[in-house]
């Protein structure tokens, strides 16, 4: 198993969860870029969004997407907050395992950094 996050949800590399559901796991960045920085990825592992299936993974996607926003909102970040997916190298991607970053509690701009 090469993929960092199937070994976090295998329980071999340690990470400060905030929420883990049968489907998906949620723990903060290890390099935050907002006060309010975690990750949302499913258990399941999806490489990029060009592997989500629409007949298999649209109910994931969508559970991702709110348990983004409960888990965002249980952390203070009711005023906003940004939710980015990176697509392949030239989208940001690092970890090829899809994920969710979810930065709140600072103003975000537009274009990013």
């Amino acid at each position: 198993m090469d993929c960092l996050f199937c070994r976090i949800v295998a329980g071999d590399i340690p990470a400060h969860k905030v929420y883990e559901d049968d489907q998906v796991i949620a723990f903060n960045d290890i390099a935050p870029q907002a006060p309010v920085h975690f990750l949302v990825i499913p258990k399941k592992h999806i490489a990029t969004l060009h592997d989500l299936s629409e007949k298999d993974d649209k109910e994931l996607a969508g559970h991702m997407l709110i348990t983004a926003q409960r888990l965002a909102e249980q952390q203070g970040c009711q005023d906003g907050f940004r939710v980015v997916m990176n697509c392949n190298d030239q989208g940001g991607q690092t970890v090829y395992h899809i994920h969710m970053h979810v930065l709140g509690q600072r103003q975000m701009h537009w274009p990013p950094g």
